[in-house]
């Protein structure tokens, strides 16, 4: 460890990283709906204008989650108790980790992971100056897959996995039900999974915040084509797609879509693929709940809801869960 408490970082092997890409990239775009994971649409340039998103007006999850988490802090951490294993999933810049760990009573260990390489390690230089007895392990990771966390400490508390800012939302729903319970299983009986989830309301709320009037959010989802266009040798002219997100209110989400604006070819690698005009390529779901039905999938995949917290409109909602005692569900 050096003088800052950063251990050195647990770096993911690149080339599986760029295979994994490569395979979700050509198979997506083989569809007969085109579709891309938009666990890929962070990369460092992608996770800043995210952050750019995030302090936008139109853009309500972030300051709601971070307001019910400042109102609530002493309540949360009393859940957390002592001597705790921070796990930041999609760490991001660590704003909303930094503040828990404040709060937190002698926290043990801060392992932040993320994709972004970049931004990670700044997360993690961040939250060394903020806390210098902390240990800090950034993870450069894909959560959504298996990966290795760092050894506890002897004599830590609970592994607490922080999962903010609804990111559960973009797993289709069996598929958020399997992640939870890998997340059960990784916090243990004692460790516990503390959850920002975006509730069900009006699309005059939903829709301005992903259409937002700067323009954010469309750089954001093109952003996606550019990073094709860099690490596989694509061909996609960025000017003839443009931006749609909407709320589908039969499936409770938000669709985000780059739509053709004509027909065209686009080259990645050694494959040709074919737009009609008006042809979408689907890079986002993220779907919304509301708190009974997250209680039910939480409860399927071996969770169960100790508190939750809610701003003044219900729009938001911080939960804290932990696995059953009658034993952790293993996958299917």
């Amino acid at each position: 460890m050096n003088s800052a408490g950063v251990v050195e970082p647990n770096w993911a092997a690149s080339a599986p990283v760029i295979e994994a890409f490569r395979r979700d990239v050509l198979a997506g775009l083989s569809r007969p709906i085109k579709a891309l994971p938009c666990k890929y649409l962070y990369d460092d340039e992608g996770a800043r204008l995210f952050e750019l998103i995030c302090e936008l007006d139109e853009y309500y999850p972030t300051r709601t989650e971070l307001r019910i988490l400042r109102e609530n802090m002493h309540e949360i951490a009393a859940c957390l108790g002592r001597a705790v294993n921070l796990v930041d999933l999609g760490s991001g810049s660590g704003a909303k980790a930094r503040l828990l760990l404040k709060h937190l009573s002698q926290p043990t260990a801060y392992w932040p992971v993320d994709v972004a390489s970049a931004q990670l390690v700044g997360c993690a230089a961040q939250a060394a100056r903020d806390f210098p007895g902390l240990t800090v392990v950034p993870v450069c990771a894909d959560f959504t897959q298996h990966f290795e966390l760092p050894r506890r400490l002897p004599g830590s508390g609970q592994t607490v996995l922080f999962f903010p800012g609804s990111t559960i939302g973009n797993f289709e729903p069996p598929h958020a039900e399997l992640f939870l319970r890998r997340l059960a299983r990784v916090a243990g009986v004692n460790g516990g999974v503390l959850i920002g989830v975006d509730l069900k309301k009006s699309p005059a709320v939903f829709n301005p915040a992903y259409n937002d009037a700067q323009g954010v959010t469309a750089r954001f989802n093109l952003n996606l084509l550019n990073r094709i266009n860099r690490e596989l040798q694509a061909n996609f002219d960025l000017t003839q797609f443009r931006h749609q997100a909407f709320y589908n209110e039969r499936p409770g989400r938000i669709e985000m879509h780059l739509v053709s604006r004509r027909p065209q070819a686009v080259a990645v690698e050694d494959c040709q693929f074919e737009f009609a005009r008006g042809e979408p390529i689907v890079t986002e779901h993220s779907y919304k709940y509301e708190l009974n039905e997250f209680r039910q999938l939480a409860a399927r995949a071996g969770l169960e809801l100790v508190r939750w917290w809610t701003d003044e409109r219900r729009w938001f909602s911080v939960q804290f869960l932990k696995p059953h005692q009658t034993g952790i569900a293993r996958d299917s």
